[in-house]
């Protein structure tokens, strides 16, 4: 009669513990402001144009961490933000056409302190004749509290011409 009692008693300890360990509780999900972040990757990707367009490689720079790599469209990528930077400077002392580009977040990304941005850039002429146009895509991670641009790739719309 004990023994009967022992093995109903572990019968039902054995239960107990199959049914508390299937009834796992959720994870607690960390609640993500898209928004805000959103509002964040934008104004970085406005500040960009207005660096680009004040012909002022430094603010260009300042999107992009110190071990960024950038993957541009015909080029060999650019490594690190001093490389970026000296590409933008080069590339801004030669421009006279006064065109300028604009940026939008197409689609975002959010997990953690990384964010993917997929964007669209379009190039204008002063007068604001679109000129072309392409997708870009970003990885970002939270540094020191703020966003930089680690990765970042983008390509055009535009027809590839005959014999590239």
């Amino acid at each position: 009669m004990i023994m009967k009692q022992y093995i109903r008693q572990f019968g039902l300890l054995v239960f107990t513990v199959f049914t508390l360990a299937a009834c796992k509780t959720a994870d607690k999900e960390e609640t993500v402001d898209m928004e805000k972040i959103k509002g964040e990757i934008q104004a970085m990707e406005d500040a960009y144009a207005a660096g680009e367009k004040n012909k002022d490689a430094d603010a260009v720079a300042a999107y992009y961490s110190d071990d960024a790599i950038s993957y541009s469209r015909n080029k060999s990528p650019l490594m690190g933000k001093a490389a970026i930077r000296e590409s933008f400077a080069n590339n801004i002392a030669k421009d006279t056409t006064g065109n300028y580009s604009q940026y939008k977040i197409v689609d975002l990304f959010v997990e953690g302190d990384a964010v993917v941005e997929i964007g669209s850039w379009t190039d204008f002429d002063p007068s604001g004749k679109e000129l072309e146009n392409g997708n870009y895509m970003s990885y970002f991670q939270k540094r020191d509290g703020k966003y930089v641009c680690v990765r970042d790739m983008s390509t055009t719309t535009k027809a590839v011409k005959s014999g590239m």
